[in-house]
C-alpha cells in the first residue's frame, strides 16, 4: 500500500527535481531487457576494438536489418549504409521523400577510442628482446597501460595495393603483448615522478619477442626471426610497417562486474556504447510510425580533435546528406544547406559518472550519477565553457518531453566543477550548420582506462532515450 503523502511532502513531490535509481522498482520483464541488451553489447564491443572492425560490424548487423549500401541502392530504398573509407559513416531510414529540407533527427558518435598504436618503422631490438615502438593516441593515463596483456590489431596494405587483416592476442591460442614496468625495489627515482611522468611516451615499447633466427648468435637476429614470422604468416616485410594501421588494445572480452553482474567492463565504451545504442534504437524504432528522416551518424577522430577526413570537424556530414540527396535527384546546394540546418543532432558522447573515491573533482548537484539513467548535457567545454556547444533550452525541452513520455530515466550532467578540467565533443562542428545539437550519452566510471565501467541500467535507458528522441522529436 502506497504511503499517505502530507500537503508538504505533496509540494515537494510536485515541484522538486530529484535523481531516481534506475534498478529501484524495476519490473521483471524490464529486467530481462536490460540484461539481454547488455549481451548484445558485449558481443558488439568484442567484434569491435578498432575503427575498421566497427565500420565492418555495423555493416554486418545492418544487413541484417534490411539496410543496402548506397552503391547498390535506389529511389526504392529507404534504408540506407554509407561508409567513407572504411572508417566512418552513417546508417539512414527514409520516411519523408517529399520535402527533404525538412532535414533529419540525427544521432551521431565517435567510434575511435583511446588507444596505443605503433610507430610507422616500430620493430627493433635490445639487451636479446624485440620491441615495438609506439606513439600512445587520445587522452590516456600511460601508467595504465604497462603490465597487463595486450593484443594487436589492424590492417596492412602492401606495395601492391594488398590489405591484410591482423589480429593477435584474442584467442585462447594466441601469444598476447605487454609493455614491461620496473620492479619496486628499484623505483625510487620513478616513484619521484609525477603520475604525468611516470611513464613516459617513448617507454610504451610492447615486448613481441626473445629467439634469435634459427637460434644463431647474429646482429639483430631475434629482429630478423620476428620479421622472418610475420612474412611467413602474413607476406609482411618491415617496409609494409610504413602504410599499415595498427593498434595495441587491451587483450580480452568485454566482462559483467559485480556478484549481481550490474555492470560491464570493457575497453572502449568511450564511445562504442553509445555508437551500439544509437544503432540498436534505429533498428528497433517502429518505422511506420515515424514521419521524419533519421541518420546514425559514426565519426572518427574525436579523441584527437575531431580532425581528418572522417572526423565531425570536416565536411563528412555534408557528404552524407548530399549524396542521400543525389540519390534521389537533388544536387541543390541550398537544399543541402537547408536541410542541415533543420536537423536536431544528439551529439551521442558518455560522460563521467561520480566514483565515491574521487567525488571531489565533482560538483554533486550537477553531476552524473551512476544508475540513475542517461547524461543530458546542456553545455562541455572547459575554463567558462570553452570549446563547447550550448544547447538551447527549447531543445533541451523537446528532449525532456521526449524522455518523460517514454519513462527513460534521464538526468542532467556536467564534466566536473568548474575550473577543475572538462573536455569537448562533436557537438560544437555540428551547431555550426544551424542545427539544434546537445550532448547526450550514458555515464561511465574510469574514463578513457583500459577497462572502462558502465552499468547496465544506463545502458538500457541511453538506448530508450535514443528511441524517444527518433519517436518524438520534429
Amino acid at each position: 500500500m502506497a504511503k499517505k503523502l502530507n500537503p508538504i511532502d505533496k509540494l515537494k513531490e510536485k515541484l522538486f527535481y530529484v535523481k531516481k535509481n534506475g534498478w529501484i522498482d524495476l519490473k521483471a520483464k524490464e529486467e530481462k531487457e536490460i540484461f539481454a541488451l547488455s549481451e548484445e553489447y558485449k558481443k558488439f564491443l568484442n567484434s569491435s576494438k578498432t575503427e575498421r572492425e566497427t565500420m565492418r560490424t555495423i555493416i554486418k548487423m545492418a544487413k541484417k536489418q534490411g539496410y543496402v549500401e548506397l552503391e547498390k541502392a535506389s529511389k526504392k530504398h529507404k534504408k540506407l549504409i554509407l561508409s567513407y573509407d572504411g572508417i566512418a559513416g552513417a546508417l539512414v531510414n527514409l520516411n519523408d521523400l517529399k520535402d527533404l529540407k525538412n532535414g533529419f533527427l540525427m544521432n551521431g558518435a565517435h567510434i575511435d577510442v583511446p588507444r596505443i598504436d605503433l610507430k610507422q618503422n616500430p620493430l627493433y631490438e635490445a639487451e636479446d628482446m624485440a620491441y615495438f615502438k609506439t606513439h600512445y593516441y587520445g587522452g590516456i593515463k600511460k601508467y595504465q597501460w604497462v603490465t597487463r596483456p595486450l593484443a594487436l590489431h589492424g590492417v596492412v596494405i602492401l606495395e601492391n595495393g594488398k590489405e591484410i587483416d591482423i589480429v593477435v592476442g584474442e584467442k585462447d591460442s594466441d601469444p598476447v603483448f605487454t609493455i614491461n614496468d620496473l620492479l619496486p625495489h628499484l623505483a625510487k627515482d620513478q616513484m619521484a615522478k609525477t603520475p604525468k611522468t611516470l611513464i613516459e611516451g617513448e617507454q610504451l615499447n610492447i615486448l613481441v619477442g626473445s629467439i634469435p633466427y634459427k637460434f644463431k648468435d647474429e646482429k639483430d637476429g631475434i629482429k630478423l626471426n620476428i620479421l622472418n614470422y610475420l612474412f611467413t604468416e602474413y607476406g609482411i616485410k618491415e617496409e609494409d610497417f610504413i602504410s599499415a594501421e595498427l593498434q595495441i588494445v587491451p587483450a580480452g572480452k568485454a566482462r559483467d562486474i559485480g556478484f549481481d553482474r550490474s555492470f560491464v567492463g570493457s575497453h572502449g565504451h568511450d564511445d562504442r556504447i553509445c555508437t551500439f545504442l544509437g544503432m540498436q534504437a534505429l533498428f528497433d524504432i517502429d518505422q511506420e510510425k515515424i514521419k521524419k528522416n533519421l541518420m546514425m551518424v559514426f565519426f572518427d577522430k574525436e579523441e584527437i580533435g575531431s580532425v581528418g577526413n572522417g572526423g565531425a570537424n570536416s565536411n563528412l556530414i555534408e557528404r552524407i546528406v548530399n549524396d542521400v540527396l543525389q540519390l534521389h535527384g537533388n544536387s541543390d546546394y541550398n537544399l543541402l544547406i537547408k536541410s542541415l540546418e533543420h536537423s536536431k543532432f544528439l551529439s551521442s558522447d558518455v560522460n563521467a559518472g561520480i566514483d565515491p573515491e574521487w567525488k571531489s573533482v565533482n560538483e554533486p548537484m550537477n553531476a552524473a550519477k551512476i544508475g540513475s539513467g542517461v547524461c543530458l548535457t546542456k553545455f562541455t567545454g572547459s575554463g567558462g565553457k570553452g570549446g563547447s556547444n550550448e544547447a538551447h533550452a527549447e531543445f533541451v525541452a523537446d528532449l525532456r518531453n521526449a524522455f518523460n513520455k517514454d519513462s527513460v530515466r534521464w538526468q542532467p550532467s556536467e564534466l566536473g566543477k568548474v575550473d577543475q578540467g572538462g573536455g569537448g565533443t562533436i557537438a560544437q562542428f555540428l551547431a555550426m550548420y544551424g542545427m539544434d545539437v546537445i550532448d547526450c550519452g550514458t555515464p561511465i566510471l574510469s574514463m578513457h582506462s583500459p577497462f572502462e565501467v558502465a552499468s547496465k541500467v544506463d545502458i538500457f535507458h541511453t538506448y530508450k532515450a535514443y528511441k524517444a528522441f527518433y519517436k518524438y522529436l520534429k
